[in-house]
């Protein structure tokens, strides 16, 4: 009864949603949308009933009253970037073909009308515009028109979709029993009623994710957290009384292959708190904590096991506060098995007596990028190496090589794992769902033949899907499809759930997960890298963009913080450890010496360089709310041609990457590299946005801050967040470029270029910039052998005359370590720009 109920409070959620969200006014939204864009800096959301994110709230109204209001404004915003995206689709034509009413909505079917290709762009949970007429066209503009939601598409061509309109009238501030009729829903009434009626229907957004995470924050009142989560404070003071230990073996594997600030999150997670905060600064080990603390979820006991040998029915499940009923009548030895957990060939695991039920762990993150990153690692370390082949035949779990997670004996264990979701990397399609249900349908194909007809291999699907996540000890999935279907249909939830890049989720997404239930989450992040995107500068201004982590921060929540760092050479942690961890980041053994390189006989390639181009200028593409600065680009490449030529073991994408806050600063590099040296840049070099580095790290990172000019401000390259993340990619060397003087009227660039002058390694360039780089030149910026002792020797030159293309021509794609290029599907680094 208490699921029962619980869907029909997310039905009825789900209802609400679509009532506001349908009945508004495109037109009023977009006129709306350009106000508030003009006006972000001052204007006041307070006449439209916003109320700022606070760290605490003192019960669900008050909270639901703040975030709810906030979630619908970014809806808005959604709504209003279509229409300044660079790729618009195109109107369709559309007919009605029948339509029905429930539940005060129009429910048509219409057939669409359309050769185009974007006509197959529009699926599930899109949302539509439809007309009598385009927009645009003549002087007057339409009198009928609504929004519509996509609930299915079908069709014998895929080319009829079932929409839902809510056409009753206009609800007013979010208020359901507060609807307003208006003219032109009431014309579309009876447009749509009526068979044979042709409308035009235009593609503006999908509404998938973010409609679970208004689910997830209206349900809120459900969650076994609530009031953890509104007064962002565990009030359990005897969780350390329920503490759980690791057995002798498994406790030396962890404590050897772990740090002192790592051994401490770990153990913070067997204390049994409810949440467990994690903030992972860069190249501190974030992945590998989770690997251990993978390792002791899976298999910490309770401490009164240790003295009492009866109490089997708890000692494998650290979480749960019963016996699950079904464990009554499991096998007595255990020798039959049960909860299948080694490999991914959907067979049992012989589970040990003591052992009657497996704890399963949910594992999340904001995009597929994030997600695929740990997924990887986890396989990796599975191989002991990142052997792709291996990885990519679903060969593991077979092989019984070493891996990063162990068991009580620190045996090599290799859970069942599945990665649930769209577009998983080619690297993890090996555990991907769809490849695992593919595996299985083919061994039933090939038993039954080529009897079963579509709909029996439609169910079997079904069927495979729900004993794979069933039979899976750990599920990795994003935080929005956590929220989908599939996730209802499971038969028993999740003790643990662990959410990678916390700090880069809004509250509400970080919700999603919880709602499958668990007994404990663990936030992993770091609130000063790279923030959750807000599309609305009004949300974002009253605090929308705050993610979970940062409040619980903010209201006093104990943190672990890693402090070890294994990537950067000292140069280059110095900075951000004083600017942004309050200098409580240290170096891992050997740190320095791991970093060296035989470039760093030079200055201007030293570990940290600051290149202030002073005579460049920005500029704006017309029509683009994003920035460039064409200096800065020829400065760039120049040092880039004079560093390969030398160093030609940094051709190579994975070892030297270009990266800048501005998605068509971006794009001009990888036009200029075509246009310069004959190469496509991918194939040499790594050109991506900040945004599309989180995560990652090369040997030498060129970072292009572009922002220049006399009295303008600095946009969002002033957001430290952005500024932690472009400096922190780099193992060896990071190169910034960009106008000091501009970049001086914000407090944190003040303090690195400050930071560069007290170094020596603030350098002052004027064109022609290939000047910089001429021998002469780099002789006077030798360094002195005294200070480059213990450098690696420099490779043998390359002859200076030969032309840079002819020099990298030919050379194939590289083994890149660094996972994809998530850039183009991660968020672009243009919203919020000046």
């Amino acid at each position: 009864m208490a699921v029962d109920k619980n869907k029909l409070e997310e039905e009825a959620c789900v209802l609400r949603f679509y009532k506001i969200v349908l009945s508004w006014d495109y037109l009023r939204v977009l006129k709306e949308s350009n106000k508030r864009n003009y006006d972000k800096k001052t204007g006041d959301g307070s006449a439209e009933g916003l109320k700022e994110v606070k760290n605490t709230y003192k019960d669900v109204d008050e909270y639901l009253d703040t975030f709810e209001p906030l979630l619908f404004e970014e809806v808005k915003a959604q709504i209003a970037q279509r229409k300044d995206d660079e790729e618009e689709t195109e109107w369709q034509r559309a007919m009605v073909v029948e339509c029905s009413e429930a539940n005060g909505f129009h429910l048509p079917i219409m057939v669409v009308y359309s050769d185009s290709p974007d006509a197959k762009l529009v699926s599930q949970n899109d949302l539509l515009l439809l007309s009598t007429k385009k927009f645009g066209e003549g002087k007057q503009l339409p009198a009928t028109y609504a929004f519509a939601l996509v609930e299915h598409r079908g069709g014998p061509n895929q080319d009829q979709l079932r929409l839902r309109l809510h056409l009753s009238g206009e609800v007013k501030r979010y208020n359901t029993d507060d609807v307003q009729t208006c003219p032109r829903l009431l014309n579309m009434i009876s447009i749509v009623s009526e068979a044979q009626k042709l409308l035009y229907v235009l593609k503006i957004c999908s509404l998938s994710t973010i409609v679970r995470e208004y689910v997830a924050m209206r349900s809120i009142s459900s969650l076994s957290f609530k009031d953890l989560i509104l007064k962002a404070a565990d009030m359990d003071n005897n969780s350390e009384d329920r503490a759980w230990k690791l057995s002798r073996p498994l406790a030396e594997f962890i404590e050897s292959n772990h740090n002192k600030s790592q051994l401490e999150a770990i153990y913070a997670g067997l204390s049994r708190k409810s949440f467990v905060l994690i903030q992972g600064p860069p190249g501190t080990g974030k992945t590998q904590t989770i690997l251990g603390l993978l390792s002791a979820i899976l298999h910490a006991t309770p401490a009164r096991v240790h003295s009492n040998k009866y109490n089997h029915w708890e000692k494998a499940s650290p979480w749960l506060t019963s016996i699950n009923p079904r464990d009554k009548i499991m096998p007595i030895n255990g020798d039959d098995g049960f909860f299948p957990t080694s490999g991914n060939e959907l067979k049992p695991e012989v589970v040990n007596s003591s052992r009657k039920y497996r704890v399963r762990v949910l594992v999340c993150a904001p995009s597929n990028s994030a997600l695929d990153e740990i997924v990887l690692r986890i396989l990796n370390t599975e191989f002991g190496s990142s052997d792709k082949r291996v990885l990519s035949s679903g060969l593991f779990g077979k092989m019984g090589w070493e891996t990063g997670i162990r068991d009580e004996n620190d045996h090599a264990y290799s859970p069942k794992i599945v990665r649930i979701g769209l577009k998983p990397h080619h690297s993890v399609q090996a555990v991907s769902m769809d490849y695992l249900v593919e595996q299985k349908l083919s061994g039933i194909d090939s038993q039954a033949g080529d009897k079963q007809k579509q709909g029996g291999v439609a169910k079997d699907k079904d069927s495979i899907r729900a004993s794979i996540l069933d039979e899976a000890v750990i599920v990795f999935s994003t935080l929005s499809f956590s929220g989908s279907a599939l996730f209802s249909k499971l038969n028993r939830g999740f003790d643990v759930v662990i959410i990678d890049e916390a700090a880069q989720a809004v509250e509400p997404a970080t919700l999603v997960p919880l709602a499958n239930g668990c007994k404990q989450v663990f936030l992993v992040g770091d609130p000063v890298q790279l923030p959750a995107t807000v599309i609305s500068p009004v949300a974002e201004k009253f605090g929308y963009g705050m993610s979970l982590f940062k409040r619980f921060q903010k209201a006093g929540y104990p943190v672990q913080m890693l402090k070890t760092q294994y990537r950067m050479n000292p140069e280059i942690r110095s900075f951000p450890s004083r600017e942004f961890y309050h200098e409580a980041l240290e170096d891992g053994p050997d740190v320095e010496d791991q970093t060296k390189r035989s470039w760093h006989k030079f200055r201007c390639f030293g570990p940290f360089c600051f290149f202030d181009i002073h005579e460049g200028k920005e500029s704006q593409p017309s029509g683009s709310g994003s920035w460039v600065n064409v200096d800065e680009v020829e400065f760039v490449l120049a040092m880039y041609s004079k560093l390969v030529s030398r160093y030609p073991e940094l051709k190579a994408s994975s070892r030297l990457a270009i990266i800048s806050p501005y998605r068509h600063q971006v794009k001009l590099f990888r036009e200029k590299f075509r246009s310069t040296f004959g190469v496509e840049s991918d194939k040499v070099v790594d050109i991506n946005t900040v945004d599309g580095f989180q995560g990652r790290e090369k040997d030498v990172a060129i970072f292009s801050c572009v922002r220049a000019s006399k009295d303008k401000g600095i946009g969002f390259v002033a957001d430290f967040r952005r500024m932690n993340v472009g400096i922190t990619r780099a193992r060896s060397s990071v190169l910034v470029v960009g106008s000091a003087s501009t970049l001086r009227r914000d407090g944190h660039w003040k303090n690195l270029v400050e930071s560069a002058e007290q170094r020596n390694v603030l350098f002052k360039v004027s064109e022609p910039y290939a000047d910089f780089f001429s021998e002469a030149n780099l002789k006077l910026m030798e360094v002195k052998e005294s200070k480059a002792e213990g450098l690696e020797g420099p490779p043998e030159e390359m002859d200076m005359d030969v032309p840079i293309d002819n020099a990298i021509a030919g050379q194939g794609q590289p083994e890149d370590n660094d996972y994809g290029d998530a850039g183009e599907e991660a968020f672009d680094g243009d919203v919020g720009e000046d």
